[in-house]
């Protein structure tokens, strides 16, 4: 589920504007970082951290939407490979100056510490919590894309700008909102992630590589797409290691490359 909220932000982004944003997983990256230096050297609690964080990546985002990206809408895709890659490198050596190259890490909040039984089977807490919590972004999500004028603004500018702007939408603020959404999102996950992983300056290579996966996989702009893909490349990650531990690895973009001869635009998108 944590592979969900961020493979949405990035999903969300290409359906909306077109954008191949290689930098998500690094705004997923700095969510985590954040919720560390609110916790541990600020002194917040974890759910401060949680509505803090996000909205501080989020602020990034539209920095980085406003000032870099609006300047290449029009420009070929390998644009926009190129400055969100440059983006990458730039974020992951900011969090070096910052923080440090040594690993950190921080503690589950107390009230989710515990563990609970279900089937006769123990789950921690914090997990079940990560469950719920991204499974209703997702709904909450994807209500306000669907059933919100908002939304139906969205797509409508997502399918023909130049139509939605004669319309008096503007274009630019909307996506620059769409964005921000996205980095949120990210930062979500970040912060969610924070308590179960050690924090370094490569936290985020896997997980762009996983989220850009379960987006080919579920289809690109498919926010459902997201979810299945998600649930694929957890449950391989999951059980691959106790298939075939020395192969476990290469699971994953088996899976990606079975899609794509099979369902080349993904399992949820038109062809």
């Amino acid at each position: 589920m944590l592979l969900f909220l961020i493979a949405a932000g990035l999903t969300t982004i290409f359906g909306v504007m077109g954008i191949l944003n290689f930098a998500h997983g690094s705004l997923y990256m700095l969510g985590a970082y954040l919720s560390y230096s609110l916790v541990i050297q600020g002194k917040l609690n974890f759910w401060l951290a949680l509505a803090i964080a996000p909205l501080i990546v989020a602020l990034v985002g539209g920095i980085l939407e406003i000032l870099f990206l609006r300047r290449i809408y029009k420009q070929d895709v390998s644009f926009q490979l190129l400055l969100t890659f440059a983006f990458v490198l730039i974020i992951n050596d900011s969090v070096r100056l910052f923080w440090g190259s040594a690993p950190l890490t921080t503690s589950l909040p107390p009230l989710l510490q515990t563990s609970m039984v279900i089937l006769k089977r123990t789950y921690p807490i914090y997990n079940l919590f990560i469950i719920v919590i991204a499974f209703l972004i997702g709904i909450g999500l994807w209500l306000f894309l669907t059933r919100t004028r908002w939304g139906k603004i969205l797509r409508a500018a997502s399918q023909e700008r130049t139509i939605a702007g004669a319309l008096g939408i503007n274009v630019p603020r909307l996506f620059t909102g769409v964005f921000m959404l996205s980095a949120w999102l990210g930062g979500v996950a970040g912060v969610l992630a924070a308590p179960l992983r050690t924090l370094s300056p490569e936290l985020a290579d896997r997980v762009i590589i996983e989220s850009f996966l379960v987006a080919v996989i579920g289809g690109l702009g498919s926010l459902p797409g997201s979810l299945v893909g998600a649930l694929a490349i957890g449950q391989i990650n999951s059980f691959g290691i106790l298939i075939a531990p020395t192969a476990q690895v290469a699971f994953p973009y088996m899976l990606m490359a079975i899609t794509l001869l099979f369902r080349p635009q993904g399992l949820f998108n038109r062809e």
